[in-house]
């Protein structure tokens, strides 16, 4: 149990901290001794309160141009990556999630070397689209949200707006998809409950935190975490 509140508290202050990346870190710390299909609901049911707190706290700056097609997207990607994580092979489903890890760490890195902002191809906002909905359905997965959103967001507080109101009707979409195939179930509920304390310590210390220290420095942090996470979980399931 001290290993799951740990990654609660760790999880929902980078999510205060950067609007998203908490499944990346909850995930990756109880994947060693755990299967995903245990950890994503409970982190789904966490994640839900958090964005709803910071969807509303940044509610000035949502931007629906961004948020509805986006959103239609996860959507149609969502289906078939809970399918995924019901069937799927535990130790194939570790390797797979370490990949996307350090794939994600790397697209971070070279985003903060090349930080301009510009409109994306409509073909590309579909193929991020369809590719978060099924990691969002497999793992809860958005960070291939947040490369697409830090890019036609201004600053910090549109990044974190628009992408926690995405997350919204993705997590509700996979509460009733999670519940459909059994995976959403009594136990998981309780941990959720267990753990709500030290999701809101972890995500309240986060966004103080985010409005004093620099974000460039906490940024690259978090990524160099999360592909050495990702390097172990790898090696470890070969």
């Amino acid at each position: 149990m001290a290993w799951w509140m740990a990654a609660a508290a760790a999880a929902f202050f980078v999510k205060g901290l950067c609007g998203f990346a908490n499944t990346l870190v909850f995930t990756t710390i109880l994947s060693f001794g755990n299967n995903n299909i245990h950890i994503s609901p409970v982190e789904l049911l966490l994640g839900y309160p958090s964005n709803l707190i910071i969807a509303y706290q940044e509610r000035k700056a949502v931007n629906w141009r961004i948020c509805v097609p986006l959103s239609l997207l996860v959507l149609a990607g969502s289906l078939p990556g809970a399918f995924l994580l019901a069937n799927a092979d535990a130790g194939a489903v570790k390797i797979l999630f370490g990949f996307l890890i350090v794939l994600v760490g790397a697209e971070m890195l070279v985003r903060d070397w090349k930080p301009e902002k510009g409109k994306e191809q409509r073909a590309v906002l579909i193929v991020i689209g369809l590719l978060s909905g099924l990691l969002c359905g497999l793992y809860g997965v958005g960070a291939l949200l947040g490369a697409y959103v830090s890019r036609v967001t201004k600053d910090s507080h549109g990044f974190k707006a628009n992408i926690c109101v995405v997350f919204l009707v993705e997590n509700t979409m996979r509460i009733l998809f999670y519940a459909a195939y059994g995976i959403l179930d009594v136990p998981a509920a309780v941990q959720a409950v267990r753990l709500a304390p030290f999701m809101l310590a972890g995500l309240c210390s986060g966004i103080v935190c985010g409005r004093k220290l620099p974000e460039s420095a906490v940024k690259q942090a978090v990524v160099v975490m999360l592909i050495l996470s990702g390097l172990a979980l790898i090696f470890k399931n070969l």
